[in-house]
């Protein structure tokens, strides 16, 4: 949505956001999610991984709070995570329930590389999940522009019980310090939920396609339209069969679950969440 259009609708710009780095949540369709900014979730992570922590980590954009308010198991599974904010829908339903957008658009896709730029000294990221290939072409670009930590795959996202049980074992033996796992959403926090624990990562990422991104075997829009808000537009045209129902459906319903939410107040009634 252009800057006029929501000055239209009497929003706030997009850039008018809050510098604030507490632990403020915001409840979004039953999900809590951390008003932070990129500089306080780095910091936050670099603590976990300093002090021997664990967290969960997952992205939310109106796609995935649409599954939530569906799903209430899903819903329920990411109480266990640090969810960030993820895309202009967030923004938006931020700005009808609360008046102000979240601090900073923090996607995985661009969240990732900012972590692993700023994340001080060498560290272990374990990469699993994707299409058979993919994570080692992911590990080779990833190893290329942060050569000051070690990229390891664990494996692709095609495995049978016995496999995950080598996973998991895999896992405690290397302990990194960040589990990257791209299943998509929400079949990737489940899992992470399901069976990931201190022992196996101190921080664990549920990243979709980000790995798909960083290969190249998907392309990312042109920096115009990521700056203007408008990736998800192309999205729709790279995948039209797959993304029309998540845009063209799954958009309007979220903004009008907002609605229903800023009128009849939260799905479950008011909750503290855990966030951080």
């Amino acid at each position: 949505m252009s800057d006029a259009a929501e000055t239209f609708l009497g929003l706030a710009p997009i850039s008018d956001r809050h510098a604030d780095e507490d632990h403020r949540t915001h409840d979004i369709l039953g999900v809590n999610v951390w008003a932070a900014t990129c500089t306080a979730a780095v910091a936050e992570i670099q603590r976990d991984i300093d002090d021997g922590g664990h967290r969960k980590l997952s992205f939310l954009n109106a796609h995935g709070a649409n599954i939530a308010y569906s799903d209430q198991n899903y819903c329920n599974t990411l109480q266990q995570f640090t969810v960030l904010s993820d895309g202009v829908g967030l923004d938006l339903g931020a700005r009808i329930l609360y008046g102000s957008a979240f601090p900073e658009n923090l996607n995985g896709t661009d969240f990732i590389p900012a972590l692993l730029s700023r994340l001080t000294a060498g560290r272990k990221i374990a990469l699993l999940g994707a299409r058979p290939g993919i994570a080692d072409l992911a590990a080779q670009r990833f190893s290329q522009q942060y050569s000051q930590h070690e990229f390891n795959v664990i494996s692709d996202g095609y495995f049978d019980n016995a496999g995950e049980e080598a996973i998991l074992a895999q896992l405690k033996q290397q302990r990194p310090d960040i589990l990257l796992v791209a299943f998509g959403n929400p079949k990737q926090e489940n899992w992470i939920a399901e069976n990931c624990t201190s022992d196996h990562a101190a921080v664990c990422i549920g990243v979709g396609a980000l790995l798909d991104f960083t290969s190249g075997t998907i392309t990312r829009a042109p920096q115009w339209l990521i700056k203007s808000r408008g990736e998800w537009l192309y999205r729709l045209w790279l995948e039209p069969k797959r993304m029309w129902r998540r845009y063209m459906i799954g958009n309007p319903l979220f903004l009008s679950r907002m609605l229903m939410q800023k009128i009849f107040g939260p799905k479950n009634g008011p909750k503290n969440g855990a966030g951080t």
